[in-house]
């Protein structure tokens, strides 16, 4: 029974490294569009603070997925960091590389995912105690980046492309290194039916773990 946030997190990165983004998500929602992703096998649940009454949507789902790491997107300072925490949340997960935020968020006892491009990013963030890397946009970097970047940082940190993954653009990514991924729009956006999220979830998962959807 994995019980911190440390060890829902490497579970999840054994099983699934998939970061479902649910920007937009209304507390309404919270619950249907969750029984669509967790059932799919997702692990991994984030809201952006950009949502509408995001921490409630937060509580909402950690309460309702135990098993899940749910938490939050678009941390962009230390204050917002404990409004999670309070939440019930046990995920950061930022644009940006905030030295400030991946402390509060190492000292809650957290799961903290910042925003890099750059060595420069990079390092600084892990010299911070981030707990992985989302490498964000990935529009901007390639497969080849992500080999770059894995050559020069230490091994094994699980760096995570985030923006325009698709399934089927998910094995070069793989292919090159990355340890996972942040889906976002291609999974859920405002307005989309439970049904076709858990048919989307499933398209993701098929993809990863090279099973047919069912």
């Amino acid at each position: 029974m994995t019980t911190t946030p440390q060890e829902k997190f490497e579970a999840a990165m054994r099983e699934l490294p998939l970061v479902a983004i649910l920007r937009g998500l209304t507390p309404a929602e919270a619950a249907d569009v969750g029984d669509a992703i967790v059932e799919s096998g997702f692990r991994l649940l984030e809201v952006p603070l950009n949502s509408p009454k995001p921490y409630a949507s937060i509580t909402l789902m950690r309460t309702r997925f135990p098993q899940a790491l749910v938490g939050a997107g678009t941390v962009l300072d230390v204050q917002q960091v404990r409004y999670v925490h309070a939440a019930g949340g046990e995920l950061v997960v930022s644009p940006n590389c905030n030295a400030e935020v991946i402390a509060e968020a190492v000292r809650l006892g957290m799961v903290c995912l910042p925003g890099v491009m750059t060595p420069t990013e990079a390092f600084g963030a892990l010299a911070a105690g981030a707990t992985g890397l989302k490498l964000f946009p990935a529009e901007l970097a390639s497969p080849a980046v992500v080999k770059a970047l894995l050559a020069v940082l230490p091994h094994g940190t699980p760096l995570m492309p985030v923006g325009g993954i698709t399934p089927a653009n998910m094995a070069e990514w793989r292919a090159a290194g990355a340890a996972g991924f942040g889906i976002g729009s291609a999974l859920y956006k405002p307005g989309k039916q439970a049904s076709a999220v858990r048919a989307d979830a499933r398209k993701f998962v098929a993809a990863f773990t090279g099973a047919t959807p069912v």
